[in-house]
Order: structure tokens, then C-alpha cells, then sequence
């Protein structure tokens, strides 16, 4: 129950996820006050470990945010140094070397950050991230030119698209890429690897748009859509930054915290962003405020052309 005298919109927030193990909501942050170390596992170069990574991001800024320590370790059998490439490219806070950095800072809980079937290690609550599904045909390869990015970034690797972290000249998969002598190579790289990392923000926002327990059906179409989407919120902040600014609204910033602090509701925020979009009272100020303020937990650069022309 709230102190009394206070509103229950100033009560402390919790964030709070599903638990795989158990099937019920737990708090994210830990009872009594210590560092909370978020797992994640991936077991290849593919879409899905992607999803993994971005989704173990997303929980460590929104705990942040509500003042949260937290640090991160990657566990994966193969293709640490391209995961970790990849991470970078996705604007993924980098991953902690071992996992007994934190013996001795105090580590309250940890949580595992996993695809489906995965084996876990460990106590602590489990999130499940369903798979991503690239859906392959002739309209499927690199967005054509003219096409609308966010960031125009060349497919990592060069243009000859070896992906993230891979050594010039050597294809994904390849004996040698990112394997140390005299172990067994891990699974090639997904062929749909330089088209997924060629926007990273707009993979960030395709992959936000759909809840983590569904499947995310991916191919150059999706990810044009959300390239012009985050185009044409990133102009729209651009130009509320000019008027004067104005707090978040309080109404929307409780809509904004309720939606990730319920399981990391990603879509419910973009869902609030897009009413703050069109709301026909709201200050552009207060828009402005509204999406630089969500853009603490999505990390898509909204502000990015700011200072930029018409």
C-alpha cells in the first residue's frame, strides 16, 4: 500500500517478468538490495540468438532505470567474438568476460535470458524468447536502393557481407571464423545475417513490435516497414525539438512504465508512442520530451537528426 499523503503513481515501481520455471510473475530486481546478473544464452549466429541478446538489453536498461545494478555475461558454445560483433552493431550494452566478476560485488539473483530449449544453469527466473523465422524468397537479399534506412549501414564484414566479427576474406561458417585452434567450429552463420545487421535499428524496432513469448516472421518487406517508421519518427523529433520543451505528460509516462514494467511489453510502449504521435493537445515539447525519455529503454536513436534540415 502507498505511504499515505502519496499518490499511488509516485509508489516505487516494479518491473516485473514471467517466470519459465514457474509460470508466474516475479520481480525482476531482487528483494533485498544487491547486483542482479541477466544471463543470456544463444547457440548460433541466427535471428533468434539475436532476439536473445536484444531481449537481455532491454531488461538491463529498464532495470536500470529503475535503479537496478546490473551486469551481463554472454554464454554461448560458438561464435562468441561474432556475437558479440553483432551485439555492438545492435546497440546491445557489451557483455562482462566471466561470471565471478560479481562474487565479491555483492550478486543478489540472477536471471537466465534464453530460446526455447535451451538448458539453464543455475537458479534464478528463466525468460523464454520465442524464435525469429527469416521467410526466404525472391524478394528476400539487401533492401534495394533508394530504400528507406535509418542508418544506410553497410552489411557487417564489408560488402562482401561476411558478417559481424568474421576475418576479412573468410566466409561465416568457415573453418577458422571465430574458432580457436584445435576446436570444432561452431554452425555456419544465417544467410540472412548482412541483411538483418545491414539497419540495426530497424531491426531493433521489428523485433520490438511483436510480444517475446510469438514468433517474429522477418524479411526485407518487415524490416523496409520498420526502416520507415523509425525514418519518420526520428523526422517528427527532429522538429518537436525546435518548439519549447515541455515535461512528460504524467499520464503518459505512467503508460510508458506500466507497458515494460508488465513482462518488458514492448509493443505497449510503441503503442504509447504512436498516441503521443497523433494526440491532438499534447505540446510537440512534451512529445519530444516523451520519446527522448522511451528512448532510454529502446536505444533506436530517435534523436538522431536533431540539428538537421527540413
Amino acid at each position: 500500500m502507498p505511504a499515505q499523503g502519496r499518490s499511488p503513481a509516485y509508489a516505487r515501481p516494479v518491473l516485473r517478468i514471467l517466470d519459465a520455471r514457474t509460470g508466474e510473475p516475479v520481480p525482476a530486481a531482487p528483494a533485498r538490495r544487491g547486483l542482479t546478473r541477466i544471463e543470456a544464452y544463444a547457440s548460433g549466429l541466427d535471428p533468434t540468438a539475436l532476439r536473445v541478446l536484444l531481449t537481455a538489453d532491454l531488461l538491463v536498461r529498464a532495470l536500470e532505470l529503475s535503479g537496478t545494478p546490473v551486469w551481463t555475461i554472454l554464454t554461448a558454445p560458438h561464435r562468441q567474438a561474432e556475437l558479440r560483433a553483432a551485439a555492438t552493431t545492435l546497440s546491445i550494452r557489451p557483455f562482462e568476460d566471466g561470471r565471478d566478476l560479481a562474487s565479491g560485488l555483492g550478486e543478489a539473483q540472477a536471471i537466465h535470458v534464453t530460446p526455447e530449449g535451451a538448458d539453464v544453469l543455475g537458479a534464478g527466473p528463466v525468460m523464454l524468447v520465442a524464435p525469429v523465422r527469416w521467410r526466404e524468397g525472391p524478394a528476400d537479399g539487401p533492401a534495394p536502393a533508394g530504400a528507406p534506412t535509418s542508418g544506410g549501414a553497410e552489411p557487417p564484414g564489408g560488402a562482401g557481407g561476411t558478417g559481424p566479427g568474421v576475418p576479412d576474406g573468410t566466409a561465416p561458417g568457415a573453418s577458422g571464423a571465430g574458432t580457436a585452434p584445435g576446436r570444432t567450429p561452431g554452425p555456419a552463420a544465417h544467410p540472412a545475417f548482412p541483411v538483418l545487421l545491414a539497419d540495426p535499428a530497424a531491426l531493433r524496432l521489428a523485433l520490438c513490435s511483436v510480444p517475446r513469448g510469438e514468433a517474429v516472421r522477418l524479411d526485407s518487406a518487415v524490416l523496409g516497414e520498420a526502416a520507415a517508421r523509425l525514418a519518420r519518427w526520428r523526422r517528427a523529433v527532429a522538429g518537436w525539438a525546435r518548439q519549447p520543451s515541455r515535461p512528460v505528460p504524467d499520464e503518459v509516462r505512467a503508460r510508458l512504465r506500466a507497458a515494460w514494467e508488465d513482462d518488458l511489453d514492448l509493443p505497449g510502449v510503441l503503442d504509447v508512442l504512436r498516441s503521443v504521435e497523433s494526440a491532438p493537445d499534447l505540446p510537440d515539447g512534451a512529445r519530444f520530451e516523451t520519446y527522448v525519455y522511451a528512448d532510454r529503454l529502446l536505444a533506436l536513436d530517435l534523436a538522431r537528426d536533431l540539428g538537421s534540415l527540413a
